[in-house]
């Protein structure tokens, strides 16, 4: 099958392969597009937490991105985890050089296992510099609240943050529902023109490691083969769902999903 979209992805590594640029690589694979690379920082960790972050120097960052789009350029970026300013920085100015419109952020803050990806003065940053540059936005709720700088109980709430990161120049976020006390999840896509819930039942599992990773990417896949925003959600969160009910048990904490839910091999492999 020839791949049918260029993806760059901006994050960092997972070493037990469940999140991170991993995660983001086996999803855009499995969806049918091509994944090139910029990586920012390594971890080491598993399903139960995170053992140590090594950050990637801003300058070689900056390096990966240019030098890799000079060559195959994507038709949209994914970026996951900036744990820094200067970080941030080489990001911004990279995206200035390479002018892609097809922009996916997702603000990693907090690993599943409850470790913090990012400092203070990067969230401020990213505040202020980046979320204005991005297509989409896709922070859980703990994310939009920090963002938002409002506390979200309801789905009110949610759209009430949405339409604040609106106003400090998001073009659209979908701010994900999954850490909702309810039955079901609500995630809840806004931009000036445009509000949409997307509900579904709430899968009772303790292995969704990456699936914050995982939706990003995937809404980046399907944006970059001409999908509409609302469409592009659509199908990720059918695909997310589909991927999280496999319920594989690998590893003693949060285990993570199967990106390999959307693949069907056909061909006999002698």
């Amino acid at each position: 099958m020839k791949p049918r979209s260029k993806i760059l992805i901006i994050a960092g590594s997972d070493s037990s392969g469940g999140a991170g640029i991993q995660a983001d690589i086996k999803t855009v694979t499995s969806l049918g597009s091509y994944a090139m690379t910029a990586v920012t920082a390594i971890t080491a960790q598993n399903t139960t937490g995170v053992l140590s972050v090594v950050p990637i120097n801003p300058k070689e960052i900056e390096k990966q991105i240019l030098f890799t789009c000079k060559d195959i350029k994507p038709d949209a970026i994914k970026i996951g985890m900036l744990h820094s300013s200067n970080v941030i920085l080489s990001v911004i100015k990279s995206l200035n050089k390479i002018k892609i419109k097809k922009i996916v952020l997702d603000p990693v803050m907090v690993a599943k296992g409850g470790a913090k990806l990012i400092d203070n003065s990067a969230i401020n940053f990213l505040r202020k510099k980046l979320i204005s540059k991005v297509f989409l936005l896709t922070p859980n709720i703990p994310e939009a609240e920090v963002l938002a700088n409002i506390k979200i109980k309801t789905t009110k709430d949610m759209i009430k943050a949405g339409k604040i990161l609106v106003k400090l120049g998001v073009k659209n976020v979908l701010i994900k529902g999954g850490h909702s006390r309810f039955n079901y999840i609500e995630d809840v896509l806004i931009g000036k023109e445009n509000l949409k819930i997307f509900k579904r039942k709430k899968i009772a599992t303790k292995n969704t490691h990456g699936t914050g990773c995982t939706l990003s990417s995937a809404i980046t896949t399907f944006l970059s083969c001409g999908k509409p925003l609302n469409k592009s959600c659509e199908l990720s969160i059918k695909y997310i769902n589909q991927a999280i009910k496999y319920n594989q048990n690998y590893g003693k904490g949060h285990g993570p999903i199967n990106h390999l839910n959307s693949i069907t091999i056909k061909k006999r492999f002698i």
